[in-house]
């Protein structure tokens, strides 16, 4: 929230977080507010992902061969090959629903209700997937993710970043509605599934 005193603010550099008819810019700025902060918000999920495996990969290096080195397990390799995998899957899936928005977008189309839910639930998916990414760079990489250092920042921003408003249960939920046939009629509005 930004709070200004005594500043005058003219229309003209103002708009509704809403609006899909955009003053200027390209057929990106027709994605509404919402929408394009998700792209945003996946991009962070997926970079949060990413770098916490390339930092356990580092203190993977740094441990094996050491005495009773839990990295050097089968039990280790085979979690972090399931964390790269669900890591690289959310990533994937997320390239599609944007690469599909953006086709419509080049058609100078508006997004369809469909990929306004898919980009949620992309999103609210990539979070959580880092989040379950994260339990296993925490439980792998020992005292290095206590101590201060790229572990320990990047699984504090993520346990920030999960409980921002566009990776709620409430939007999950709503994805759900529409998905499943439940409120087949309904569009978004904001974060909101509006019949």
């Amino acid at each position: 929230m930004v709070h200004c005193a005594d500043v005058f603010v003219p229309a003209t550099h103002t708009c509704l977080a809403t609006t899909t008819n955009p003053a200027n810019g390209g057929a990106i700025y027709r994605l509404g507010l919402v929408n394009m902060s998700a792209i945003g918000h996946t991009g962070w999920a997926l970079g949060v992902g990413r770098r916490l495996l390339d930092e356990l990969k580092l203190v993977a290096a740094a441990k094996s061969g050491t005495r009773n080195a839990a990295v050097d397990t089968a039990q280790f390799h085979a979690a972090y090959a399931t964390a790269e995998a669900k890591l690289r899957s959310a990533r994937a899936w997320a390239m599609e629903v944007w690469r599909g928005i953006e086709g419509t977008l080049d058609t100078g189309e508006l997004t369809s209700t469909e990929q306004d839910t898919l980009l949620r639930l992309a999103l609210n998916h990539a979070t959580w997937t880092v989040q379950d990414v994260g339990q296993t760079v925490h439980r792998w990489a020992g005292t290095a993710a206590i101590r201060r250092g790229p572990i320990d920042r990047f699984l504090r921003d993520l346990g920030t970043g999960t409980q921002h408003i566009t990776s709620s249960p409430t939007v999950l939920q709503n994805c759900g509605k529409w998905l499943s046939g439940a409120q087949p009629r309904a569009h978004w509005e904001f974060l909101d599934l509006t019949p």
